[in-house]
């Protein structure tokens, strides 16, 4: 029987000498740092608006500050942070009209990379699609049910061949993860069954491939989100926009 998520936790190379030896180190240490605030941000930790401050990150990170302030650029680039001149950086965050127009947006997109990639996906992706399902129905956990939900979807668009329209879908995910959050804490025992019926229906009419009916309730499950998070605008007025607040997910640094 499916079961209701609850708040809880779950959410290299050989060194070279020579003239690219600095610049491929500095790559690497980029990604290693970006990697961690994606994670931090991804997973709750770091909340919308929170200030991202360079120094205490490339401290706890054992990091300079060239990494880090390239790590968070390409962050920006995924629509997860805000970087300003001489101002600073910050996790990014958005009002309800935003979160309702990247919705709206989702609602047209996503159903058009899961018709991309329905002639593409292998048996053995709609076998991990329907043991995902399942792992979603018996989770308690929020954490474990965002990232599993996630991996579910994204799967589902891993046979797009079009790279602008999924490099737009990771980025809309990225970008409303924290309100997935949020609506995962407001369902209902009513509505985590929807969640799970839905997803059975689409997973269904790919098994069957038919690109018509996958669209059309994956278009509902994204509108029906967007309609429930609109029931609550408090969602949107928190006081995350803390400008003391401190990076200090580094501290969590291998």
């Amino acid at each position: 029987m499916s079961r209701k998520p609850t708040a809880g936790s779950e959410p290299s190379g050989s060194s070279k000498s020579g003239p690219g030896a600095s610049g491929s180190g500095t790559a690497v240490a980029s990604q290693r740092v970006a990697d961690h605030l994606r994670a931090a941000i991804l997973s709750g930790e770091l909340r919308p608006g929170a200030r991202i401050m360079q120094e205490q990150v490339a401290a706890r990170l054992g990091a300079s500050r060239l990494p880090v302030r390239e790590a968070l650029r390409i962050l920006a680039a995924e629509g997860l942070t805000v970087v300003k001149s001489n101002s600073g950086a910050w996790v990014s965050r958005m009002d309800m009209a935003e979160c309702e127009g990247v919705y709206k947006i989702r609602e047209r997109l996503e159903p058009l990379a899961l018709g991309e990639s329905i002639p593409n996906l292998t048996a053995e992706q709609v076998a991990e699609l329907e043991t995902t399902a399942r792992q979603i129905e018996l989770t308690t956990d929020v954490d474990r049910f965002l990232a599993l939900d996630r991996r579910l979807h994204l799967l589902t668009y891993a046979g797009c061949r079009v790279a602008q329209i999924t490099t737009m879908v990771d980025r809309f995910w990225n970008t409303t993860q924290h309100y997935r959050r949020a609506f995962a804490r407001l369902a209902g025992d009513s509505g985590w069954e929807l969640i799970h019926a839905e997803h059975r229906l689409i997973i269904d009419a790919i098994k069957r491939a038919d690109a018509v009916d996958a669209e059309r309730f994956l278009t509902g499950h994204i509108r029906r989100t967007r309609l429930e998070l609109a029931q609550h605008p408090e969602l949107f007025t928190e006081d995350d926009h803390d400008n003391d607040r401190i990076a200090d997910a580094a501290d969590r640094a291998d």
